[in-house]
């Protein structure tokens, strides 16, 4: 059946199609620059289709026919929202790499379209966040009393452009927990704990990832926090950052800060995927004292967005499924992720 990956020439859309070529899989490659969809196009042996998302009219025609779009064009505070109301309108699956809590919860307003459409929206089907996710799921899973959640990630060898620009627009809006159910903004780096990994323990921070938004939808636990481990001088440096945090906004600045990312990241190399890898862990705990934890460790995070996104192509390629809003646990099921290429999954009693 036809399928797109939207953003194919960007860093993570060209290892996703490379691989996708790599199964058997013939995607139809978009995006918005015809020189570089034409060139990779050429070199995969796939077909293309160029068009930008400004126009509703034109992505709705450039989609016609296909059975899903897999979105990998940044940055999705922009992007998804118009893809995925074209994907409801010609009842395509929407798929996307995201790990923004704006668009987690944008898309998720469209559950009720979707659902009436028949179409399955599930942001995030990338490093952010089927694994945390799936680690989110197993724990309640095995403590179905959980009130509290705490995630933690450490992902070694570099961003990808698309990342680091990304991260660029969220610091502006500080960090965010879960607290009683409701979404709650709070400074930059506005807790510090040590984060007990499979391959030692590390300092993290409190960022505003994904899971604040989608491990709530997942598992129903109103307190979560997530955390990302950081070396001592960049932890030093974020929080440094919550004395000018209003001139992050201004658009001066981030056109600056994302200029200096187009000059200097390039993404990482094959190489560099090769030697590093994420590890991921997890606590849930209940009101009288319970508690489980456990770990996981993954490839890079770029190769399993690639290996986790395309999974989830197959599933919904090969099977029906009832339309809504979906994360990536909820669709899959909290095995999904251990069940990927190179994944440690440890829950400790």
């Amino acid at each position: 059946m036809d399928w797109m990956i939207y953003g194919a020439n960007g860093y993570t859309g060209r290892l996703t199609a490379s691989e996708a070529v790599r199964r058997g899989m013939r995607p139809v490659l978009g995006g918005r620059s015809q020189p570089d969809i034409a060139q990779l196009a050429g070199e995969l042996g796939l077909q293309y289709r160029v068009f930008s998302l400004d126009d509703p009219g034109r992505v709705k025609q450039a989609i016609s026919g296909m059975k899903l779009v897999l979105h990998c064009a940044g940055p999705f505070s922009a992007t998804s929202e118009p893809m995925a109301s074209a994907c409801i309108r010609e009842s395509a699956h929407y798929l996307d790499i995201t790990g923004e809590i704006s668009v987690f919860a944008a898309i998720h307003l469209l559950h009720a379209q979707a659902r009436h459409a028949d179409v399955v929206l599930l942001p995030g089907a990338g490093f952010d966040v089927v694994p945390s996710d799936c680690l989110a799921a197993s724990l309640v899973n095995a403590l179905p009393a959980a009130t509290r959640l705490q995630l933690g990630f450490e992902a070694g060898g570099g961003p990808s452009p698309g990342t680091a620009k990304t991260s660029i627009e969220g610091l502006k809006k500080g960090g965010c927990v879960r607290k009683e159910g409701r979404l709650k903004r709070v400074p930059l780096a506005w807790k510090t704990r040590q984060i007990p990994f499979a391959h030692g323990e590390r300092t993290g921070i409190t960022i505003p990832w994904g899971d604040v938004y989608t491990a709530y939808v997942s598992t129903g636990i109103p307190d979560i926090e997530v955390y990302m481990a950081l070396p001592p001088a960049t932890i030093a440096n974020v929080r440094r950052m919550r004395w000018f945090q209003s001139l992050l906004g201004f658009g001066p600045v981030q056109s600056y800060l994302k200029k200096r990312v187009e000059k200097k990241v390039r993404g990482p190399s094959e190489q560099g995927r090769n030697d590093s890898d994420a590890q991921l862990w997890g606590e849930a705990s209940s009101a009288d004292g319970r508690r489980v934890e456990a770990t996981m460790t993954t490839p890079n995070g770029y190769d399993l967005t690639v290996s986790a996104s395309l999974g989830i192509v197959e599933f919904l390629l090969g099977n029906d499924v009832e339309g809504g809003f979906y994360t990536p646990s909820l669709l899959m099921g909290a095995d999904y992720a251990a069940s990927l290429p190179g994944v440690r999954f440890t829950l400790k009693p």
